[in-house]
This record gives C-alpha cells, structure tokens and sequence, in this order.
C-alpha cells in the first residue's frame, strides 16, 4: 500500500471522477424517465394502474417511436396507455400491468438491445410467474439477417413460457414494413372497439436541400465515401450527438434509409458521411448511389432527424473512448463536436480504415482536434496498408492498460460503425482486456453504448 501523497490525492480524483460519472448519467436517465412520465401521464388520465402498459426495447429509437404512436393510437381511441422502457421493468411490475403490448427491436444476429442487457441477463434467465398477464408483441427486424427477428421471438417464447397469454400471433416488421405495421394498427382496434387509423406512419419528412458534396477518399480501394451537408428549409431542427437521420428516396415505394448524423444544429447543417455501395452486377446501391452522384447540390430532400437515446453522449466532464471504423465516423466526430467550448475530461479516438494514402478520413480536421486539446489521443489503423495491417481491436489489445486506466477513471465507450466485423471484434478485445461481466457491467451503468449497422 503507498504513502506517497501525490499518489493517494491523483486516486482520489480519479475515485471522484467515476462517481461523478456514475452521478451524472443517473441524473440524465432520472430527467429522461421524469419527462417520460409526465407524457405518459397525459395518455393514461386518472387510469393509473388501468392504463394498458406499453413496453419498448429500442436500440435506434425506431421502437420508442413506435411505442408513442401506439399509445397515441390507444388513447385517442379510449383506452388509457402508459409507455416505460422494457429493460427497466421488474416480473411483478409486468404482472400487475395485466395487459402489456410490447415492441422489441432485433440488433444484429439475433441479439437484444443493449439497454435490455440487465432485463436478458437477470429476468429472462428463468420463466417468471406472469399468470394473468395478456400481451401483444411487435418484433422489429431486418431480414437481411440470419437471425430475423431473434429477440422478439426469444422474447416471445419467455413471455408464454412465463404463463403470459398472446393477445394475437405476435407481428414482425422487416425493415420498417408498412404493411406489417398496419396489421399491428388492427390487432390494436380490436383491443379498443376502434378503428385505428390506417395511414399510422412516423411523422412526415421535413424539407431539406444538399448544400454541400465533397469526396473524402480519393482513389480509395473500398468505394467512395462522401460528405454531404443539408440545410433545413422552412424549419429549425433540433437534434442531439448520436442521433439518426431517415432520408426518404425519391421513389417512395423504395422507403427510406438511416444515417448517423455527423454535425449539431448550432452549424446549421446537418452532415452526414456516406459510401457509395455496389451491388454484385457493379451498379450503385439504390440510396447510396442517388445521395452520392445523382443528386444535385441544391436539390430538395425528405428527411427527418430521430432521437436515438441510447447513442446518447455522458456530461462533458466524462472522459469518452470512441472506437469505430469507415463511415461510423460521423456518428463519433457529432460527440466530439458536442464538446466543443466546454470544460470536457477528455476524448480518446480510434478509428479503423483500409489505407492510410486514401483513407485518413477528415485528417485536417481531426489533427486540428488533437492540436486544440479537444482530442485527448488519436490512434488509427490501416488494414490494408503494408506495414500496418490492423484492425481497430488491435488497439484496444494493445493499449490495454491505458484503457483501463480511462475506464477507472469513468470513461464511457462508444462504438460506431461496421456490425460486422468490426463491432464484433472490438466487443470481444473489450472483452478480453476487461472482463465479460465488466463489460456487462458498462453496458446496464449506460457507459458502453452501440451505433451499430
């Protein structure tokens, strides 16, 4: 045990440190549930413990969003509803809830949200004694996935195993499917006596116009990759780091695609990065292609910006590792820009690409961060380059100790970028150099946060 005084005050500040941290992120999630409350208060009346409990499970915000609009729908047909995160609900709570219509999000092969991460690891581990309760289940996936819709039918099969009894066959959206979303519209007006409306659609696109397209990697081996900017037309947006765009295409049976949104509305822009992808026949990617070539600057757009609080960045006074790879720097350069003319416990960068030559995304920019003091430390790898050939993972292997140093000191880590490949393997470097349950232990204290596609 040391003596030395300047060694026993630096670990009391870094003691200090974390519980600031752990302060500060219970302080955001107790404001973000008050403001909750008080909206679900407004659906539900003087029902209380009447009100039809909808539960959600986001990792986007796509299934919070659609947890509102069902508990709008419910309300506006009578029957009182109330809105709470899955993940913060107790067996008992379910069961005295009676009736529960839950919407689910499916990330990746199969996994739950990472806010679900507590719920999955400590409640699902067993069948509970949810006898009485009746519930209706929407699953969110994508089909491109093996595991479609994994979760919500692991949910599922929990929730009846548990003696809970389906309303109806749960329902499964593909990508936001329209369809599949109206036949959830129905299965609620049989829950009201009503009709639910049959054009439920998230809110309508707001008018924006390209202001700006410059490429970013010239001669790059892995496609173009652009940075586009947007000037809002007829409107003020308001959005936060870690939030997500959903431009509509301009064929709108073809629906829409998401991005991470890269810049703060006090710019006036919104940026994004974006490659162009390629199909196997070598013709562009159907939105990529359009936003990267065929659109004019000065050309109107649909789009509209979506909370995405789980992507949402600690207090500035908390030290934040960023780690991602290719395009998923928009969503980590947003925090950093977050942070800027703030007194900020520092910021920790590493990013992953295929050649340093063609490939050092926004380099003037980053090295201007690093020079300002905003970047604490910037770590990038090359895969393709011959005398790197790493991975972003190699980093977090090789800089353990500093890593842990940060997280000692109450660092949040934020990853952005590839689900595949990349996420994966930085998820198991963390875990190799951590611990498995530490790791878990970030992910239910809101400091280790996913932007993952």
């Amino acid at each position: 045990m040391t003596t030395d005084p300047m060694r026993l005050m630096w670990a009391a500040v870094a003691v200090g440190l974390w519980l600031l941290s752990i302060v500060a992120v219970v302080v955001s999630r107790a404001l973000a549930r008050r403001a909750a409350a008080r909206k679900a208060a407004a659906l539900s009346g003087d029902a209380g413990a009447d009100a039809v409990l909808v539960a959600f499970a986001s990792q986007t915000g796509l299934a919070e969003e659609l947890a509102w609009m069902t508990a709008k729908s419910l309300s506006d047909a009578g029957t009182p509803a109330r809105v709470t995160l899955l993940g913060d609900l107790e067996p008992d709570e379910l069961k005295a809830a009676g009736r529960v219509l839950i919407i689910a999000s499916t990330t990746g092969e199969g996994d739950p949200p990472d806010s679900m991460s507590w719920f999955v690891r400590t409640v699902m581990k067993a069948p509970a004694d949810l006898a009485g309760v009746s519930y209706g289940l929407l699953a969110l996936g994508d089909r491109t996935y093996a595991d479609y819709c994994g979760f919500g039918r692991a949910l599922d099969s929990w929730l009846q195993r548990s003696g809970a009894e389906p309303l109806f066959d749960h329902v499964e959206v593909d990508n936001g499917d329209t369809g599949a979303v109206r036949h959830w519209q129905h299965q609620l007006g049989l829950i009201t006596g009503s009709t639910i409306q049959a054009d439920w659609t998230p809110p309508a696109y707001d008018r924006w116009r390209l202001a700006e397209r410059r490429l970013l990697n010239p001669g790059s081996p892995g496609g173009e990759a652009h940075l586009l900017a947007f000037e809002p037309i007829d409107h003020a947006p308001h959005w936060a780091a870690g939030d997500i765009a959903e431009v509509g295409l301009p064929d709108p049976t073809q629906g829409s695609r998401e991005y991470s949104v890269a810049s703060l509305p006090a710019t006036g822009r919104a940026e994004f990065i974006i490659r162009r992808m390629t199909r196997p026949d070598g013709a562009p990617g159907l939105a990529s292609g359009w936003l990267t070539r065929d659109l004019e600057p000065g050309a109107e757009v649909g789009m509209r910006i979506r909370t995405n609080r789980s992507f949402h960045g600690p207090d500035a006074a908390t030290p934040l590792i960023l780690i991602g790879n290719g395009t998923g720097l928009a969503g980590l350069r947003a925090h950093l820009k977050a942070r800027e003319d703030q007194a900020h416990g520092g910021a920790w960068l590493m990013f992953g690409e295929r050649t340093r030559a063609h490939d050092a995304l926004l380099n003037d920019e980053l090295e201007a961060l690093l020079a300002s003091g905003l970047l604490t430390r910037l770590d990038r790898v090359f895969s393709r380059d011959a005398g790197d050939g790493r991975y972003v993972q190699a980093v977090i292997t090789e800089q353990a100790e500093l890593l842990k140093d940060w997280l000692s000191r109450g660092a949040t880590i934020m990853v952005c970028g590839s689900l595949e490949g990349m996420s994966k393997g930085v998820h198991e470097a963390l875990e190799a150099v951590i611990g498995a349950e530490a790791l878990l232990g970030l992910t239910e204290a809101g400091r280790y946060r996913r932007d993952v596609y």
